[in-house]
């Protein structure tokens, strides 16, 4: 089966690779993640511009059409790059929903200014309670004349500090662990009622805590149909582990490319680190890793991308992979950069800090071996 780049991928792959070798080294990168927002309002309008955003949603919502696979060769150069842009926030999440459950009317008010560049949103579907279980929803919606209102708490929401709408989960039936009964709003973020306390993350990101209290929306805030949200949900998450899993893997190929690099000119006893026998095959344990990963990644796109009923369970194999070798491929590559390998000033810090969080959202390698074994 030939794996490599059609010609549109090309292209793709080209034109981030261009734009984070000339417009966004590491020293750029940083300067947006100290920022306010903790990303580019300048660099997100030209991520727009280029036809980023536009990547995953179908032509008829004014986007390019593109799958899984067209996902991947973002996600593995914006893991290349240490990106913070609120890619996965906007067009992954808050955009998946609304690429499947929002009406017409729904996607011109809020899919297309996201797909512009001209709207900031978020998913707000974690709980503080509920740890990885997108159906634990203690959140609640109830019918209020011609609306609802919303009591409740969402954690840990990427970009909720700068959305302008967030697409919140809410339970309108049923028990606190059922899937049915879930229902998706879109809450104005500026709504009375609601409380949004931004943080910035260890790995450079932006998140939130959120709450509702007594937040009134019209019935025209509903996405998809009352009760039937669980659905729409899930395949919205699978599509954000699935592209943070191939972020991941860009990072770790970028680490062992910086590692063995570094070992050519980092010198002891006279000679290049890289030279020593033990190193060299801690480094090849590395590169195997990574490329056992890249293997796990694209058979797992292929499937989400033909819809195969083994999807999830490939998703979850290469989550499980990046929270185990992810993890062993970042230690190496600290320790072997030495003391240089834990300072802010350099870079692979910052790509271990990510690869770590990485394990921990959207289920963690533990999480998702027992859904394996289920």
């Amino acid at each position: 089966m030939d794996f490599s780049y059609n010609e549109i991928q090309a292209m793709l792959d080209d034109s981030v690779e261009r734009f984070i070798a000339n417009d966004y080294d590491f020293d750029t990168r940083q300067k947006y993640a100290a920022s306010e927002g903790g990303y580019s309002p300048d660099v997100w309008q030209t991520f727009a511009e280029l036809g980023w955003t536009a990547v995953p949603f179908g032509e008829d919502d004014g986007g390019f059409g593109g799958g899984p696979a067209d996902l991947m060769v973002l996600m593995l150069r914006f893991g290349k790059g240490l990106v913070v842009e609120p890619y996965l926030a906007n067009v992954i999440l808050a955009g998946g929903v609304l690429r499947r459950a929002a009406s017409p009317e729904q996607k011109e008010k809020w899919l297309h200014p996201i797909i512009a560049g001209a709207l900031q949103s978020a998913l707000a579907y974690a709980e503080p309670h509920s740890r990885y279980d997108i159906a634990d929803i203690r959140t609640l919606a109830m019918e209020d004349g011609q609306g609802w209102v919303l009591n409740g708490s969402k954690g840990v929401v990427f970009n909720g500090g700068n959305a302008e709408i967030l697409i919140v989960s809410a339970r309108t039936a049923g028990a606190e662990n059922d899937e049915d009964g879930i229902t998706l709003f879109a809450v104005p973020a500026d709504s009375d009622g609601v409380s949004i306390r931004s943080y910035p993350t260890v790995d450079g990101q932006q998140a939130a805590e959120i709450s509702l209290d007594s937040v009134a929306v019209d019935s025209a805030s509903v996405i998809g149909e009352p009760g039937n949200g669980f659905a729409v949900l899930d395949a919205a998450i699978d599509d954000a582990t699935l592209a943070v899993c191939a972020e991941a893997v860009g990072i770790m190929q970028i680490m062992v490319e910086k590692t063995v690099e570094y070992s050519k000119d980092r010198m002891q006893f006279g000679v290049p680190i890289g030279s020593f026998q033990a190193l060299q095959h801690r480094m090849v344990d590395m590169f195997t890793d990574c490329e056992q990963s890249y293997s796990l990644l694209l058979w797992a796109t292929t499937l989400a991308g033909q819809g195969d009923t083994d999807a999830k369970r490939a998703i979850s194999s290469i989550k499980y992979q990046i929270g185990t070798v992810g993890r062993k491929v970042g230690q190496e590559a600290v320790q072997i950069h030495g003391g240089m390998g834990v300072s802010w000033e350099v870079d692979i810090a910052h790509y271990f800090k990510r690869l770590t969080t990485i394990d921990q959202i959207f289920g963690n390698a533990d999480w998702h071996l027992d859904r394996l074994a289920g």
